[in-house]
């Protein structure tokens, strides 16, 4: 049964978000050398900072509790990053900037000066919207930071990502507000690979990832990593063929992730909130349109006010289509809200009546396998109850 609203929903921002500099990129990779000609980053201030003016313009900011950021300190950055990745990264900052990924293959992760104070007010950011949630100001919170996180492990940025913004929350809520178990789902149609490394053996996180099959980063995220040690079979991953719709994602959601949920019993909820598998998104192969984000954060939310309370925080993490991705989040920000706002979603209408937008055979049998897998690994742990 889901809990009933008692406060607003919070939402993270701040115009310096919009300041991380990625200039050193085109779309994804580095540019330069006489090799690749320079252009825009895929990973820019458009898509966020339009997805604040529509929240505007529709009318719902006014009804969305403004969170305060804050730096993370450095302590608390080393809840989950090893300390001299965080030193180093101050470093590179207080210079001309550098690269996060600190040289690993195919995670050019460029920053500009002053990216470390960026990159760590996204995390406090994020710390103040789980204060804001457990101390009962808000009942869940959206937090609309840059850079994204989900990337990042615990000795090296990756794929834009410099501080795992999912990752620190869940440490912070263990660490700063003694909460036993935490859950991170990630729908990011990129691989969750940060989380998934930097819990792999830990039993009190359970890291639940559903991406597109192969896509990024390259050979991460198979079926079959299910964790390790005392966290074997903790991690979660989903990976689902391209062209997958509306049908395929909601069958995960009801089959694979609520169930998970409720056998962890988690005490909190963290959303690696990705737009990327958006039909139009240049940077993968999916196809949801704004409704299929809403109904997934409906299940999520229904989940959570079962389970632990309504605990729930959204972090944004990708998402690369400057039209489409401001109005997934205004889906998302409604379904959290309980409010609609005034603009009419003009994508989902299109989208929807797209091809195969249904769970397809092929689809449908993976979910089946991976449910299978699901019960055989979870079968030999505990099933928890709510405390």
């Amino acid at each position: 049964m889901s809990v009933e609203r008692r406060q607003p929903t919070g939402l993270v921002w701040h115009e310096l978000f919009m300041w991380h500099d990625t200039s050193a990129l085109a779309g994804f990779v580095k540019s330069g050398r006489g090799v690749i000609e320079p252009d825009e980053a895929a990973e820019k201030p458009a898509t966020k900072r339009r997805m604040k003016n529509l929240l505007d313009v529709a009318g719902l900011s006014e009804y969305l509790i403004p969170i305060k950021v804050r730096a993370a300190t450095d302590a608390e950055l080393t809840l989950v990053h090893a300390p001299a990745y965080v030193e180093t990264i101050k470093s590179m900052s207080a210079r001309d900037g550098g690269d996060a990924s600190l040289g690993a293959v195919g995670g050019d992760t460029p920053f500009g000066p002053g990216g470390f104070d960026i990159a760590a007010m996204a995390a406090g950011g994020i710390f103040e919207a789980v204060d804001a949630i457990l101390e009962g100001r808000v009942d869940n919170a959206y937090a609309l930071v840059r850079p994204p996180g989900h990337h990042a492990e615990r000795g090296h940025g990756f794929g834009f990502c410099i501080f795992n913004n999912c990752a620190l929350a869940a440490r912070y809520i263990q660490h700063r507000h003694g909460l036993d178990r935490v859950a991170i789902v990630d729908w990011d149609v990129h691989h969750g690979n940060g989380a998934e490394h930097i819990f792999w053996d830990d039993p009190t996180v359970l890291t639940i990832s559903i991406h597109q099959d192969g896509l990024y980063p390259p050979g991460s995220g198979a079926m079959s990593a299910r964790g390790g040690g005392g966290g074997a079979g903790y991690n979660i991953n989903v990976p689902l063929p391209p062209g997958s719709g509306a049908g395929a994602y909601l069958a995960v959601i009801e089959r694979i992730v609520v169930p998970a949920l409720r056998h962890f019993a988690p005490h909190f909820i963290v959303v690696a909130c990705g737009f990327d598998a958006g039909a139009y998104d240049p940077m993968a192969r999916m196809m949801l349109h704004p409704d299929a984000f809403r109904a997934m954060t409906r299940q999520i939310l229904h989940a959570a006010g079962a389970l632990c309370g309504g605990r729930v925080l959204f972090a944004h993490e990708g998402g690369y289509h400057t039209l489409t991705v401001p109005f997934h989040g205004l889906a998302v920000i409604e379904e959290l809200s309980g409010r609609n706002g005034s603009v009419a979603d003009a994508f989902t209408p299109i989208i929807a009546a797209m091809p195969y937008q249904d769970l397809q055979p092929h689809q449908d049998a993976i979910i089946q396998k991976l449910q299978s897998a699901i019960a055989e690994s979870l079968g030999n742990k505990p099933h928890r109850t709510k405390t």
